[in-house]
């Protein structure tokens, strides 16, 4: 099957939180991958660091038999700045401590090609349901 490729400029948003943080009684990493999808951002992936430090040089890591203690989480997104910008307001309510990084990138993707599809772009067009 044959493939496209195609390169834009987007914007990387890096969430830096632990793991034991909450937000209304579930975990925030949890909360904030379920509201990124609700605001149809491209995409979320969460990362669980093994060690780690932050702003108040107190070590995270794994414990005895692999018990953790707060460890890192850092949650990642790419997708257009406007879409970026637009989260931006939603983490400043959830994330009382940590860390958001944003980054300029560049983006190739690779997608299979559709011929009736009109252009590719980062995020996929979801149905709404009324």
């Amino acid at each position: 099957m044959e493939h496209e490729k195609s390169e834009s400029k987007a914007k990387m948003l890096r969430v830096y939180i632990g793991q034991d943080d909450q937000w209304e009684g579930k975990p925030l990493y949890e909360s904030i991958v379920m509201k990124l999808r609700q605001m149809d951002v491209a995409g979320a992936t969460v990362y669980k660091g093994v060690m780690g430090y932050g702003a108040q040089q107190r070590m995270h890591k794994s414990g005895f038999l692999g018990l953790s203690r707060d460890l890192p989480i850092m949650i990642t997104v790419v997708d257009k700045e406007e879409k970026i910008r637009a989260v931006l307001p939603v983490l400043d309510e959830m994330v009382s401590e940590g860390l958001l990084a944003l980054s300029d990138v560049e983006v190739i993707k690779y997608a299979h090609s559709h011929p009736d599809e009109p252009e590719l772009s980062l995020s996929p067009e979801r149905s709404r349901k009324s």
